[in-house]
C-alpha cells in the first residue's frame, strides 16, 4: 500500500508512520506543500494523511489536488483547528473523515484498519472487472478449477465414460458440456437427462424408447433419448437416484453398444459417449446397494471432482462479476457499481447452495436496485420454531406418529405452494431427493385415500 503523510509536525508523521508500517506501506512523508507537489503529481497513493494548516498553504489545497489525479485515493484530513464548516467542505471535496489533535492512538487505528479493508475491497472490485470468461463458460481461476479445466483438456478427445462427482450446484452440467464442446463430437448432439426428476418405468421408456403398443398408451412409437444422442453424448445427472432394474439395462448397453426399446424385439446399435454425475457418494451409494458396482467400474474410466464454494473462494468475487454481467442484461438493469460491502457479505456467507445460491442472490439483488449499485438486502431466514407447538401431554396420551405425520404433511404441502406445483424443485426445498419426496408424497395421499 501507497502511503502519502504530510504535516509539519514531526512527531506526528513519526507516530503515523508507526502505525501505518502495520499494514506492510510504502510511505512518502512532508512538511510542506511545495515539497509534496511533485511527489502528488508523479505518484498514485492509495492513502493521504494530510495536515489542513501547513506552513506554506492549506491541506485542502492538497485534497483538491489529489482527488484531482486520483479519484480513488483515500484521504484522511488532520488538523488542530476544527471547524464545522472546514470538515464540511473537506469531506464534499471527497474526505475520508476528519480527526482532530491531539488525537487518540487507538481511534486513528481504528479509522486506519478501516481505510485499508476498504481499500482492499475496491482492489478486489476492480480485479474482478478485467476478468475475462476464460474456459468453455466455466467461471473460475483458482488452483481447484485449473485442475478441473486440465482434467476437461485431458480426457476430452477420448471417447472415454467419466462420472463428474460434486455437491448440488457446483457446476456439473457446465463441465459435461464443456468435455463435449471440446471433443470430437463437439457437432453432434448433447442430451441431458436428469435420472432423478422421472420415475423409473417412466425414465427407462425415455432413455430407450418404446414401440407404438408396448404398453397402455403407447399410441405411436417413440425414439429414446439414448438414440436422440446417437454419436453425440448423453449426460445422465444425478444417476445415483436411477433404479438398480435400470442400471441393469444401461449396463448391458455399456457392454454391446445396442439399445432394444421396449416391446421391440430389435437392438439398434448405438455410438454415444456416456457422461454421468451425482451428488452422493459412490462409496456410500455401492455400501448400501443402491448402485451396482459393475456399473460404477464401466462408467468411472475417469472421475472429476468439483469443489463447492468454500474450497474456491477466491473465485467468489469473479463469479459475482460475472453474474451481474450477464443478469444485468437478462432484466435490462444497469448495474455500474458492485458495492464492496455486497462482496464482503457474500464472502462471509456459508452458500450450501454453491454456485446455483451465489447466483440467485444476485439475481435478486439486481432485480431490487434502484441506483445502479449492486447491494446486499439482508433477508429473513426461514426458522423453526424453538419450542415443539405441544405445549403440555393430554393426560390420556397421544400418538406421536400422527403428530410427526401431520407436521411432514403440511411441509410438504407448503413447500409445492412455495415451488409453484413443481415437484423437483419442492423437493429442493426440503433438501430431499426428488425420489423420496415423491415416495412421502404419495403416502399420505394414499392415506387420504383410504380416509
Amino acid at each position: 500500500m501507497k502511503v502519502l503523510i504530510i504535516d509539519d509536525e514531526i512527531n506526528i508523521r513519526r507516530t503515523l508512520k508507526f502505525i501505518m508500517n502495520e499494514y506492510d506501506s510504502s510511505i512518502i512523508e512532508f512538511g510542506t506543500v511545495n515539497e509534496a507537489k511533485n511527489s502528488i503529481n508523479d505518484n498514485v497513493f492509495d492513502i493521504a494523511i494530510i495536515d489542513i494548516r501547513l506552513p506554506d498553504g492549506s491541506g485542502i489545497e492538497i485534497l483538491k489536488h489529489i482527488k484531482e489525479q486520483s479519484p480513488d485515493t483515500v484521504v484522511l484530513i488532520i488538523t488542530a483547528f476544527s471547524s464545522t464548516e472546514t470538515a464540511i467542505e473537506a469531506m464534499k471535496l471527497g474526505a475520508y473523515d476528519y480527526i482532530t489533535k491531539p488525537f487518540n492512538l487507538d481511534e486513528i487505528r481504528i479509522i486506519i484498519r478501516n481505510i485499508t479493508e476498504k481499500i482492499t475491497l475496491q482492489n478486489k472490485v476492480k480485479n474482478l472487472e478485467h476478468y475475462e470468461d476464460a474456459y468453455q463458460s466455466i467461471v473460475g481461476k483458482s488452483v481447484f478449477m485449473r485442475k478441473v479445466f486440465n482434467m476437461i483438456d485431458k480426457i476430452s478427445p477420448f471417447d472415454t465414460n467419466v462420472i463428474i462427482i460434486g455437491e448440488s450446484g457446483t457446476g456439473k452440467e457446465l463441465v459435461a458440456k464443456a468435455i463435449h464442446n471440446k471433443s470430437r463430437r463437439a457437432d453432434k448432439p448433447y442430451i441431458a437427462v436428469n435420472c432423478a426428476s422421472l420415475p423409473g418405468e417412466l425414465l427407462e421408456s425415455e432413455l430407450f424408447g418404446y414401440i407404438k403398443g408396448a404398453f397402455t398408451g403407447a399410441y405411436s412409437s417413440k425414439r429414446g433419448l439414448i438414440e436422440e444422442a446417437n454419436r453425440g453424448t448423453i449426460f445422465l445427472d444425478e444417476i445415483g437416484e436411477m433404479p438398480i432394474s435400470l442400471q441393469a439395462k444401461l449396463l448391458r448397453f455399456l457392454e454391446e453398444k445396442k439399445i432394444r426399446p421396449l416391446g421391440s424385439n430389435n437392438e439398434i446399435a448405438i455410438d454415444v459417449r456416456i457422461i454421468a454425475a451425482t451428488n452422493r457418494s459412490f462409496s456410500e451409494l455401492l455400501r448400501k446397494g443402491d448402485f451396482r458396482e459393475d456399473l460404477y467400474y464401466r462408467l468411472a474410466t475417469f472421475e472429476i471432482r468439483l469443489p463447492n464454494l468454500s474450497e474456491r473462494q477466491e473465485d467468489i468475487p469473479i463469479l459475482i462479476n460475472h453474474f451481474t454481467k450477464l443478469l444485468s442484461k437478462k432484466f435490462n438493469k444497469e448495474i455500474t457499481r458492485i458495492d464492496p460491502i455486497f462482496v464482503d457479505s457474500i464472502m462471509h456467507m456459508e452458500l450450501r447452495g454453491n454456485v446455483r445460491e451465489l447466483k440467485n442472490i444476485i439475481e435478486r439483488e439486481i432485480i431490487l436496485s434502484e441506483d445502479g449499485c449492486l447491494r446486499y438486502t439482508p433477508q429473513q431466514p426461514f426458522l423453526f420454531p424453538q419450542k415443539s407447538p405441544v405445549i403440555e401431554l393430554p393426560d390420556l396420551g397421544f400418538n406421536i406418529d400422527d403428530y410427526i405425520a401431520k407436521i411432514e404433511e403440511e411441509l410438504l404441502d407448503k413447500a409445492l405452494q412455495k415451488a409453484g406445483g413443481i415437484k423437483t424443485k419442492a423437493a429442493e426445498i426440503l433438501g430431499l431427493s426428488f425420489r423420496e419426496f415423491r415416495y412421502r408424497l404419495n403416502k399420505y395421499k394414499k392415506l387420504q385415500e383410504k380416509a
